[in-house]
């Protein structure tokens, strides 16, 4: 699934080819993603200019005088630039075409569980996105915030910094990388964690993500940015997809668990 640092990249790869342009056509093949496409987006956003392309947690924002276009790329979607008439493959699902440019914004999403919104309304009241944390890399997400948040929670620390609501974007294999870096078991309990482990395991979240950001995000099988090329942080992965290999740092054995009905790996001597 596209995280944080992979919607990121993608953010700053369309928006230089955004702001200033304005959408003459919209071409829906399958309008059916994880919510349907809604008639209104096309009816709203055709001939507006794109005032702002900006980001929350996982999600893109494409803003207009009249309305801001709301894009999740779900488990699988990227979000990318073509060039004009470039014909579609079977899970390129809608191409924005840009007034004046030789250029289309393609979304492709193979497993169709990502989404295109349109909200005339302020974005950051939508019902997606209201209850969010905030930005990891923000000034916000600081030790006394996140340490009250864990404060008396009984719930594996791995699951905790992964709920949207403490802090946005840490997906799966970011926290796996974080808590490798921090030395900190996943398993663990969040509230019985030391103020002292939590300050490091804060700092290893902003400094994974901000490498992988850095890097274009991390490419396991479908993502591309919004040139069209590959994230190359995968090459750095310490314990993510790396069960049954030696650890980086001690040579044991990696640890695979099953956490929430996702994969969890970690070294069993290094991280306690």
């Amino acid at each position: 699934m596209p995280e944080l640092p992979e919607v990121e990249t993608t953010m700053r790869g369309i928006e230089p080819h955004l702001v200033g342009q304005k959408i003459a056509k919209i071409d829906i093949r399958q309008p059916q993603l994880r919510w349907l496409i809604t008639p209104e987006l096309s009816q709203d956003i055709l001939g507006q200019e794109v005032v702002q392309v900006s980001r929350r947690g996982k999600y893109i924002g494409v803003h207009t005088a009249k309305g801001t276009m709301i894009i999740h790329l779900g488990m699988s979607g990227s979000l990318y630039f073509v060039p004009a008439n470039t014909p579609p493959l079977f899970h390129d699902h809608v191409d924005f075409q840009i007034a004046g440019v030789d250029q289309w914004l393609r979304y492709t999403d193979p497993r169709r569980f990502g989404a295109i919104l349109w909200t005339t309304e302020d974005w950051l009241q939508h019902d997606l996105l209201s209850h969010l944390g905030p930005e990891p890399l923000s000034n916000a997400f600081d030790l006394d915030y996140f340490y009250a948040k864990a404060k008396g929670r009984k719930v594996p620390i791995k699951t905790f910094v992964m709920d949207s609501k403490v802090v946005v974007g840490v997906g799966n294999i970011y926290a796996n990388e974080a808590l490798f870096m921090a030395g900190i078991r996943p398993t663990r309990m969040a509230g019985n964690i030391s103020k002292v482990r939590m300050r490091k395991l804060l700092e290893c979240i902003k400094i994974v993500l901000a490498n992988a950001i850095k890097q274009g995000g991390t490419t396991l099988k479908d993502f591309v940015g919004g040139d069209g090329k590959p994230g190359y942080f995968k090459q750095e992965l310490a314990v993510y997809g790396r069960a049954g290999l030696p650890c980086t740092q001690c040579q044991q054995v990696l640890t695979e668990v099953r956490q929430a009905q996702r994969s969890t790996v970690y070294c069993a001597k290094c991280q306690t």
